[in-house]
């Protein structure tokens, strides 16, 4: 077992962990997920709200097993390879609040790093914009790293307990959306809100769904998986191996989808996508600001919790939260295009995102 763990480390490893990603995206959307987002960390945390009632967007409502599998998934790895450890305390209210503009800005483009890779991979060249964002979002988060932008270090805590609350919350809700069902005619059952129309009325079987989230938070939680990450790393220290393993995604997103007649070419048309490609650039370049001074990806955040890291449990959060304020307030985009205060909340998310940058800084001796 040692073995297997420590080759999902390599070079190797993570190309093959890209390209495991890359396969199960689209044939869960063969199954029954939305098009182009097998997987979406942001589309699905934004589910996620819509289920516990957070928002009342009724075609976004759907408690996605993928993300209690990607947490406990992790939590079972780190578990297993003995790398649980309960830390935190890294400036965690300002995490709470990158991951709400995160959030933001990944709903004004529609999806996540991961979903930006996989919306490429089947046709919809509306990502291009959204990944041309996302690197320069990146960019000038590593302009705040050269300048000596830090959160601080955290700490460890004495108590294992310490590092469950995050994880058993993710049971909490599988064991819900196993005992819950919409009452009849309605989109609501005894604790959740489930969509029957729209991206959140389209789902793979939950075991199916859950299974492929277990194996892909063990997979990513051995390999270290990030697409934030990937750039940064080539960006700050010219390194690939991250990278590697997102190229693999993408190229195994592509060949699955071609195989699965699910590559669809153009601008126009493409399913929950808008062609606004200069919001498309600023949500998305939003977004990975926002995971550069959180210092990961909304995925790696997700199974960072399921390790017992606090931060990234309060990131999650956030993101959650976000959801919430983006489809309360009109922030959120849907196909026909941005919202009606969207720009505003870009905007601020932008200055706040400066603010920090700038004042979170180690001072030079």
């Amino acid at each position: 077992m040692n073995g297997i763990s420590n080759f999902l480390a390599t070079r190797w490893g993570i190309i093959l962990v890209g390209a495991i990603i890359g396969i199960l995206a689209p044939i869960l959307q063969k199954l029954g997920n939305p098009p182009n987002m097998g997987i979406c960390v942001a589309c699905m945390e934004r589910d996620i709200a819509g289920a516990l009632g957070f928002h009342r967007a009724e075609v976004v409502q759907y408690m996605r097993p993928e993300i209690i599998g990607f947490v406990l998934g992790s939590f079972i790895s780190a578990l297993l390879f003995k790398e649980y450890r309960p830390r935190g305390g890294s400036a965690p209210f300002i995490r709470f609040i990158l991951g709400m503009f995160a959030m933001i800005g990944a709903l004004t483009f529609l999806g996540c790093p991961w979903r930006t890779v996989l919306r490429l991979a089947g046709g919809d060249f509306n990502a291009i914009f959204g990944l041309a964002g996302l690197i320069f979002g990146v960019f000038i988060g590593t302009i705040f790293f050269r300048m000596g932008y830090s959160l601080g270090r955290s700490q460890g805590f004495p108590y294992k307990a310490a590092g469950l609350g995050f994880p058993f919350l993710m049971l909490v809700c599988l064991v819900l959306l196993l005992i819950d069902s919409p009452l009849p005619g309605t989109n609501k059952g005894e604790f959740l809100f489930f969509s029957i129309k729209g991206p959140g009325s389209q789902h793979a079987p939950i075991f199916i769904s859950l299974l492929a989230g277990l194996f892909i938070g063990i997979l990513a939680q051995r390999s270290r998986f990030c697409t934030m990450g990937a750039f940064r790393d080539v960006i700050l220290f010219r390194q690939f191996h991250l990278f590697l393993g997102v190229a693999s995604f993408f190229v195994s997103a592509l060949i699955t989808n071609l195989i699965l007649g699910q590559f669809n070419p153009g601008f126009e048309n493409q399913p929950i996508a808008h062609t606004m490609q200069l919001w498309n650039f600023l949500g998305m370049a939003l977004a990975g600001l926002c995971f550069a001074l959180a210092g990961g990806c909304p995925g790696r955040q997700l199974f960072l919790s399921g390790e017992g890291d606090g931060d990234a449990a309060i990131f999650a959060t956030g993101m959650i939260v976000g959801a919430a304020v983006a489809h309360n307030f009109g922030l959120a985009a849907s196909p026909k295009g941005i919202g009606p205060h969207t720009p505003e909340a870009i905007l601020l998310g932008f200055i706040v995102c400066i603010v920090i940058g700038l004042t979170m800084r180690v001072k030079k001796a």
